[in-house]
């Protein structure tokens, strides 16, 4: 089997889509997550800022292929028979929680605090000042960092191959075993990666023009000074002969 074969053959696709649906998952598990422990951090209450302050050391100083490997082997010990794909889920997601919530606690610290002050001069309740003031510009800080860590946790996934997760590192390793055509095989899930970052990142890059704020008010801009040209032509007849021989 060649190298373009392996690439569409059904194992490969199959795996791209498990793949994806693996990061998908995760990382809105651990944006999710990463959020509610930003927001633990900001509490007055100290412990638990301390026990948010403890979840982020253990999960960012210890390697994920260890939490995933005891998520995998411990969990069935304590009762708890998991499929390996749910197992990776569970891993991935309560280590991406931990970098999560360091990115949306910069995203809200750099929201300008006179916001704050004026929402609740206008009598904007705390929960309303986070809803309608700081997550909306808080946003457009933490995607470029946030599409970051959506790339690297499609190549993280990779690890879930260790708990027999059917993805696209796994598939490639058997199909190298099996007809000892490494350069193929890997090159066939190397495409599939590729494949899957460039369409991450041209989603991101759309997402970050939609929520880019100077560029919409250049659009309206433009737009306003065409409309009001055109208002200025219609209502001198002289200047739009001038500009419009065809009006003459």
């Amino acid at each position: 089997m060649g190298f373009l074969d392996k690439a569409i053959s059904p194992d490969f696709l199959t795996a791209s889509l498990l793949t994806f649906g693996l990061t998908v998952l995760s990382m809105a598990l651990g944006i999710i997550g990463g959020v509610l422990l930003a927001l633990v951090k900001g509490v007055r209450f100290a412990p638990l800022r301390w026990l948010a302050d403890a979840y982020i050391w253990f999960f960012r100083g210890t390697p994920v292929l260890l939490q995933l490997i005891f998520v995998f082997n411990v969990l069935p010990l304590w009762g708890l028979s998991l499929s390996p794909f749910t197992c990776a889920v569970i891993a991935l997601s309560l280590n991406e929680v931990a970098y999560m919530a360091e990115i949306v606690r910069g995203g809200l610290l750099g929201v300008d605090r006179g916001q704050r002050t004026a929402a609740h001069m206008l009598g904007l309740s705390e929960a309303g000042i986070l809803r309608w003031v700081v997550l909306p510009q808080a946003t457009r800080l933490i995607l470029p960092p946030t599409g970051n860590q959506f790339i690297g946790m499609l190549k993280t996934s990779a690890l879930a191959s260790v708990v027999s997760v059917q993805d696209l590192m796994l598939t490639a390793q058997r199909q190298a075993a099996a007809d000892f055509d490494y350069v193929g095989s890997l090159g066939a899930a190397a495409v599939h990666y590729l494949v899957l970052t460039t369409v991450f990142t041209l989603a991101l890059r759309q997402v970050e023009r939609r929520l880019d704020v100077n560029r919409r008010a250049a659009a309206r801009r433009t737009t306003d000074a065409v409309l009001t040209k055109g208002r200025v032509l219609t209502k001198d007849p002289e200047r739009t002969a001038a500009v419009d021989p065809a009006a003459r």
